[in-house]
């Protein structure tokens, strides 16, 4: 299953790329959904080639395994990951930066994911 989502952010394209890279950022996105736990020392700010691993719980309280995120590709045009866990092996996604201007940023997320017959739920 495919999913994109096209939004537009009153910041620069610099900005929101700092704001990516961080884990806080995805916690705040994800909850009350899902919630991710650091496994071990786990950088502060994801950088290519890092595969950072997290404790993944549905509603913040359900564990549902070990999360990786490896990331592939990450520059001023976007972020490549490679991810997923036990539940969820295929969980990919390409985030693409447009700078619309000084001050916004077209904001592209595709989502591959594939969990067999658990993908629609997910």
């Amino acid at each position: 299953m495919i999913v994109r989502k096209t939004t537009v952010f009153p910041a620069g394209r610099e900005e929101v790329l700092a704001k990516l890279q961080q884990l806080k950022t995805l916690q705040h996105i994800a909850w009350p959904y899902a919630s991710f736990q650091p496994v071990g020392k786990a950088p502060e700010i994801w950088t290519a080639g890092q595969t950072p691993s997290y404790q993944f719980f549905l509603f913040g309280c359900i564990p549902y395994g070990t999360h990786t995120i490896h990331i592939v590709h990450l520059d001023e045009d976007g972020i490549q990951s490679e991810e997923g866990n036990e539940h969820v092996p295929v969980w990919n996604h390409q985030i693409t930066l447009k700078m619309l201007d000084a001050d916004h940023t077209e904001y592209t997320d595709m989502v591959v994911i594939n969990a067999g017959w658990k993908t629609f739920f997910i």
